[in-house]
């Protein structure tokens, strides 16, 4: 067992690469952090940031015969990277789980909740029973805020709403009390009354558990709201990361400025555009050269060029923790 000392995830140099018709594709490029018990670390970025490769990585579901993974993941004290299937099977739901974001396609539609929860019950505790698999989902779906538990364990995701469902994934991935969960755009697909529920659910879980949590999400004002620290990825990499109050209230790197902007204020007039960042995401099998975002960055220019040649390293940012990749820390701006 890990010292209680240990923080459930350890991350150092992670690279992930896939093999494609069109090249190599870095999804992942020499990322590092770690997340101890009791805290949540957000991820944030846009489509094709490598967002979701990290949180398979961390859960070692990448095919080896077309992805290579180099680089650390501990889970305690165990290095997952190039770990045995059956060895990987005893870890995920016991140690680590998985919330993702569209449980109406994750979960079995031919299966009730309560079975599902009770088989992945059953999966680390096979000495269990049916019947004991049964209590135990019913204490979960209580546990996750639905209603009736002892009535709709019996029944099939389809006679659930799309927020009861995302508290089945919840209770699934809760069922076996990992030290570790992962969640992955946890309430993408629903609206924002539910989205808030869900949010607190997990911050209220998390909490009571003392367990750590990976929530991964495009949205920067939902992280402000949950996470105790925030990673910015873009074109795979760690762009900049640190406390949340600190990121959100002086960002060091433009990306991030423009994740916050985007972000629709009340205060802001009715006639008032929307703020945006110029430009789509690189293609990841073909990236710019020097700095991944100087073909989007406004700032570019200031950095006599090195923005198109060098590759900006995280360095710190002023405040202790607070890490920024760009050439503008060393320019006026």
């Amino acid at each position: 067992m890990p010292d209680a000392d240990t923080p459930p995830l350890r991350v150092r140099h992670l690279s992930v690469r896939f093999r494609t018709g069109s090249g190599v594709v870095r999804a992942v490029d020499d990322v590092s952090f770690s997340v101890p018990r009791g805290h949540t670390l957000g991820v944030v970025g846009e489509s094709g940031a490598g967002k979701s490769t990290l949180a398979l990585a961390i859960l070692g579901l990448h095919d080896p015969a077309r992805t290579t993974v180099s680089g650390e993941v501990r889970i305690g004290e165990q290095d997952i990277v190039g770990m045995p299937e059956p060895e990987l099977r005893r870890l995920r739901g016991r140690r680590v789980a998985l919330i993702v974001q569209n449980p109406l396609s994750a979960l079995h539609p031919a299966y009730t909740a309560g079975r599902q929860i009770g088989e992945a019950y059953r999966a680390h505790h096979p000495a269990a029973t049916r019947a004991q698999a049964r209590r135990r989902a019913i204490e979960m779906l209580y546990l996750v805020g639905i209603p009736d538990p002892a009535d709709r364990v019996d029944r099939y995701p389809h006679e659930f709403s799309g927020g009861m469902r995302q508290r089945i994934m919840i209770a699934m991935a809760l069922v076996n009390e990992p030290s570790l969960v992962i969640a992955d755009e946890p309430t993408t697909a629903l609206d924002v009354t539910v989205q808030a529920q869900i949010l607190d659910l997990l911050q209220d879980l998390q909490r009571s558990r003392n367990s750590a949590l990976v929530l991964i999400t495009h949205n920067i004002d939902v992280v402000r709201r949950l996470a105790d620290h925030v990673l910015v990825m873009y074109a795979g990499r760690a762009v900049e990361t640190g406390a949340v109050d600190v990121v959100t209230r002086r960002p060091g790197h433009p990306y991030t400025e423009g994740l916050l902007a985007s972000v629709p204020s009340m205060d802001a007039p009715t006639d008032a555009e929307l703020a945006s960042i110029p430009g789509s995401p690189p293609n990841l099998a073909d990236l710019p050269t020097g700095c991944a975002f100087h073909p989007r960055c406004r700032y570019a220019e200031l950095t006599a060029g090195r923005s198109r040649t060098e590759v900006p390293r995280l360095r710190p940012a002023g405040e202790p923790g607070h890490l920024v990749a760009c050439h503008l820390a060393e320019y006026p701006r």
